[in-house]
């Protein structure tokens, strides 16, 4: 510390036994003492300090699971420490903001729910080329038009990045499972029957036209959203939750969606 010019020792209260020692030792060769300040530990939700046994142990293992390195500085800047009522804080804040008066007296504890919380929050904002990159290096994705927008049009439902790939994931082609056939498609092909007819039909393949072809068939039969864009989900993406039919068939692109859609009907 001597020779590295410390100012500031700021460690955890396990380390409070040792200050006086290392203080009489600096004290015995003529040095600059620095400043002491020691924190409560950091808990895991269990209440008992943080292990192992609590999840992930390594920086790279949290970015296996899909969280962004700007969303695990500001969440662990955090624990301890705060500034108001500001969640949020960018690394230029944090430099600017940080000093010791607003360190916790008292233990934080690790939540993953919040972490997940924050690092949800960064997904929606962070740059499009992060995303492009942790997808191709984690599940070797390559950047096209439709991955991206299909990232633009799932990133606000994530809260990882390994969840965002599950969600574009559906783009890819799928089989949906026999129980969500049996349940929500087969029960239903006259309505997709019709919805297929109304989307070959469609001036054109975007949201607005698609949109249009929906709320034709829900016209045509008297139904209510669900009872069509349940099964259209199922059919074209294999769940029975996405956003908007209109948005992802507009995605997913025409001969695609068409394709999908012709598997379970007679055309």
């Amino acid at each position: 510390d001597w020779d590295m010019k410390i100012t500031h020792v700021i460690r955890g209260d396990d380390h409070v036994n040792n200050t006086p020692r290392q203080i009489n030792v600096l004290r015995a060769l003529g040095a600059t003492l620095p400043q002491y300040g020691h924190l409560p530990m950091i808990l895991g939700p269990d209440g008992e300090k943080l292990s192992k046994r609590h999840g992930a142990v390594s920086v790279m293992q949290y970015d296996a699971l899909g969280y962004l390195p700007q969303a695990m500085l500001n969440y662990l800047a955090r624990l301890g420490w705060s500034h108001g009522d500001t969640e949020l804080l960018s690394m230029e804040q944090l430099t600017a903001w940080f000093d010791g008066s607003n360190l916790s007296k008292s233990a934080a504890q690790w939540d993953p729910k919040k972490l997940n919380w924050v690092n949800a929050q960064y997904l929606k904002q962070a740059p499009m080329q992060q995303l492009l990159d942790w997808l191709k290096t984690h599940n070797g994705l390559n950047d096209t038009p439709q991955l991206q927008a299909a990232i633009g049009l799932m990133r606000d439902r994530a809260e990882t990045m390994v969840q965002l790939a599950d969600a574009v994931a559906v783009f890819d082609d799928c089989q949906p499972a026999a129980e969500l056939l049996a349940l929500h498609v087969a029960p239903n092909t006259a309505i997709l029957q019709t919805f297929y007819a109304a989307l070959q039909a469609a001036p054109a393949w975007d949201k607005p036209s698609i949109a249009g072809a929906v709320q034709a068939v829900l016209a045509g039969h008297g139904i209510k959203m669900p009872q069509l864009a349940i099964p259209v989900r199922v059919a074209v993406f294999g769940t029975t939750q996405t956003p908007g039919v209109d948005a992802m068939l507009a995605v997913l692109g025409r001969e695609a969606s068409l394709s999908r859609l012709a598997r379970f009907l007679t055309v």
